[in-house]
């Protein structure tokens, strides 16, 4: 089995090289797949992310999130020390500002009300891979597993809804799983949703 550190460098090499008529088609098709399916129109707080790093494009399914008056959230990260992620409600006039990985997210005081992940209906994640038993490989950060940890506390699943989004070829057929990682309830690709039991 590849180690961690290659199947990342494999799949963003591969995932940076597709073509903008590929990445265009596999939004197209990504964001019919999940904006028709109940479990989207059933989720009223949602956080999505915006796309770094040739990760697959969301904003089409943001717009149709607002469409819908459904309340739309991006992760903001905590203090320099922190591993955890906040979500910020994001909306047309959001101001967006560069993290210290340079991706963006919403301007926020400290006075601002931020929302914890137990408060939302669903969560679309990104990630380098992922598996057919619903493991998710990160970027290494390990921000979503830390910000996630209360889900392996429960019992019974509640919420959030934890849908992994790619392409269909950062599937890989196995990866490692850590006592720490949160799996994936569903993986939305250009091919469709699948749901892991």
């Amino acid at each position: 089995m590849s180690s961690d550190n290659e199947i990342r460098n494999q799949i963003r090499q591969q995932r940076c090289a597709i073509s903008d008529e590929q990445r265009n088609s596999a939004t197209c098709q990504l964001t019919t797949h999940l904006s028709t399916s109940s479990l989207f129109k059933n989720s009223q707080h949602i956080a999505f992310y915006l796309p770094n790093d040739g990760e697959i494009d969301l904003t089409p399914l943001i717009s149709i999130a607002w469409a819908y008056k459904k309340q739309c959230y991006l992760p903001v990260l905590g203090l320099r020390n922190s591993r955890k992620m906040w979500f910020a409600p994001f909306n047309p006039d959001t101001i967006l500002i560069e993290n210290r990985f340079s991706i963006p997210e919403p301007q926020h005081k400290r006075s601002d009300r931020l929302f914890k992940a137990q408060s939302l209906d669903m969560i679309l994640m990104p990630l380098v891979a992922f598996d057919k038993e619903g493991h998710r490989l990160g970027m290494g950060g390990g921000f979503y597993d830390r910000t996630l940890q209360f889900m392996l506390q429960r019992q019974h699943w509640l919420k959030p809804h934890l849908i992994g989004t790619a392409y269909q070829f950062q599937q890989v057929p196995q990866l490692k799983k850590q006592s720490w990682d949160i799996p994936l309830h569903r993986i939305a690709t250009e091919d469709g949703l699948q749901r892991f039991e």
